[in-house]
């Protein structure tokens, strides 16, 4: 996903961050929804003090002489936090609408209490961020040591201004995905063996129970992950993605574009967009990108047989990984499941 200076050509993440189809989903595990007491971060995870450390998905030993109590992070990685109690000060991603109200990555987070450091890819306000004192820096990654909406032409000066801890966001699957961000909360201050959480935890495990039992149910159900532009319509290859590939390692049947030199997807023109037959339509539900409401008017989408039999549903594209932010993420899937009817 490249800045927008590489945009011209269609790369994996110049695709994610325009909002073009990527189903780069890229983990599926667990999501929390505790609020552990006192762990605001900006109170610096309560009565903590001395050195804090954490191994990130680079491999990398992060670490800081105090506890951080200045944490900036990208949007939908400060939503998880969230729901395990610990607060962030500032926030760069996609955070507010057009229309002022929270952006679907910011969950639960009340954003008129965060800083709001850059609001879309490639926005990223260093003299903001540094006024801040950051103490540590958090982002999702789906390129090796790349961390998601950091600008490359400003990466030096950034990561110059505080740690960083970078949480694979692809090549991985959900499961593995909830369990690292449920780490760096408790390191973070979280009580992960709080009821709320507990429970969270408990609903997600019963929801990829209740999933993996419809997909066993309905074999013949096929699913295609799809997400809209005004000029192509991008098809997704499954497994490149930790919630999709957790779906199917669930026993979920997805089709299987015919990918790009990258692997992750397959851009169909809307003329050609009958070329994969589904039963169920999976479309990213970013702000950034078409929603079904928006090409309702094209004939060649109009004309799909789960679209004619109103089996398209929302894809939490970017999920936030907390067992409570995921759970419904299954259960809504296997929901559509269950009630499909075979129309491909």
């Amino acid at each position: 996903m490249p800045s927008p200076s590489r945009l011209s050509r269609p790369t994996r993440r110049g695709l994610l961050a325009a909002g073009g189809a990527l189903g780069i989903g890229a983990a599926l595990a667990a999501c929390g929804g505790e609020k552990a007491s006192g762990s605001k971060a900006s109170e610096g995870g309560a009565g903590k003090s001395g050195p804090w450390s954490f191994t990130d998905d680079r491999g990398k030993k992060v670490e800081t002489k105090s506890f951080p109590k200045s944490i900036v992070a990208f949007t939908g990685t400060a939503a998880a936090l969230h729901d395990y109690g610990i607060e962030v000060t500032g926030v760069f991603g996609p955070t507010k609408g057009k229309d002022g109200k929270p952006d679907v990555q910011a969950g639960d987070m009340d954003i008129s209490k965060l800083e709001i450091i850059g609001n879309a890819y490639g926005e990223f306000d260093v003299e903001k961020y540094a006024k801040l004192i950051p103490e540590l820096l958090i982002s999702d990654m789906w390129e090796k040591d790349v961390l998601w909406y950091v600008p490359e032409q400003s990466a030096k000066k950034i990561y110059s201004l505080a740690p960083s801890v970078a949480l694979w966001a692809s090549g991985t699957n959900m499961e593995k995905a909830l369990a690292r961000r449920a780490e760096l909360a408790a390191s973070l201050g979280a009580d992960l063996r709080a009821k709320k959480i507990a429970d969270a935890k408990a609903r997600f495990e019963k929801a990829s129970a209740r999933l993996r039992a419809a997909a066993k149910a309905h074999p013949d159900i096929k699913v295609m992950i799809g997400s809209a532009s005004a000029d192509l319509f991008y098809v997704s290859l499954a497994k490149m993605s930790a919630d999709t590939l957790y779906f199917q390692e669930l026993g979920v049947k997805f089709i299987e574009p015919k990918v790009d030199a990258q692997g992750f997807f397959e851009g169909l023109s809307w003329e050609n967009v009958a070329k994969y037959k589904a039963d169920v339509i999976m479309m990213d539900n970013r702000s950034a990108v078409l929603q079904p409401k928006d090409i309702a008017n094209k004939p060649t989408w109009a004309q799909l047989p789960a679209v004619k039999a109103g089996q398209v549903i929302p894809r939490v594209t970017e999920p936030i990984y907390s067992y409570d932010k995921c759970a419904p993420v299954l259960e809504d899937l296997a929901k559509a499941i269950e009630t499909a009817k075979k129309v491909a």
